[in-house]
């Protein structure tokens, strides 16, 4: 029960982060005064069986950038990776169980560092792999070792999507293009915007 409560409470308070971060974001870079037109559009869909909040580039690309094929019918489909002035590159996307029946999260995908597996399932075996200056990233983590990506999920019914993120240090800014690796699904190549 205690790990439960604590998974919750950290979904909540990385979740809370990523919103308060974006919104702030989104207030530094203006806007023409129609934002209010585009709230009717979104909606709270996000799982009621934990994930992340909300996409919050949703609406900015109808096309995912790259979609992955995983195990047990799951689809990742990379919605965008974008760099930001901290130096950090905030990958997001959705995770879809596209099969007819419920998918178990398999633990590879938080990789096998100890300190990751600690913190629960996520997706903290992902990794960039910078070919151009020959070097790969691993998911940040917090100052309590856990991974900055979505986290708390281990289910996933037939046909449910949750939104997810991950957040890497970025590459040099003269490398446009990574190489996303999730273990048990497919490498594919990235575009970095911003």
């Amino acid at each position: 029960m205690r790990m439960r409560f604590t998974a919750n409470a950290r979904r909540v308070t990385v979740a809370l982060t990523v919103v308060a971060g974006l919104a702030l974001g989104s207030a530094a870079c203006g806007g023409g005064g129609d934002d209010d037109a585009k709230k009717p559009q979104n909606s709270s869909s996000a799982s009621t069986s934990g994930g992340s909040q909300p996409n919050p580039q949703e609406g900015e690309s109808a096309a995912p950038i790259a979609e992955l094929k995983g195990p047990s019918g799951l689809l990742l489909q990379i919605t965008s990776a974008v760099r930001d002035s901290g130096g950090f590159i905030t990958v997001n996307g959705d995770l879809k169980n596209d099969s007819g029946t419920e998918a178990v999260i398999p633990s590879a995908l938080s990789g096998n560092e100890t300190e990751i597996i600690n913190n629960g399932l996520s997706l903290g075996g992902a990794t960039l792999v910078d070919s151009k200056s020959k070097k790969r990233y691993y998911v940040l983590r917090d100052t309590e070792g856990r991974p900055l990506t979505t986290t708390g999920f281990s289910t996933l019914k037939a046909g449910e999507t949750i939104d997810v993120f991950l957040q890497f240090p970025a590459p040099p800014a003269s490398s446009t293009e990574v190489t996303f690796q999730l273990p048990l699904f497919p490498s594919a190549v990235i575009k970095i915007s911003g």
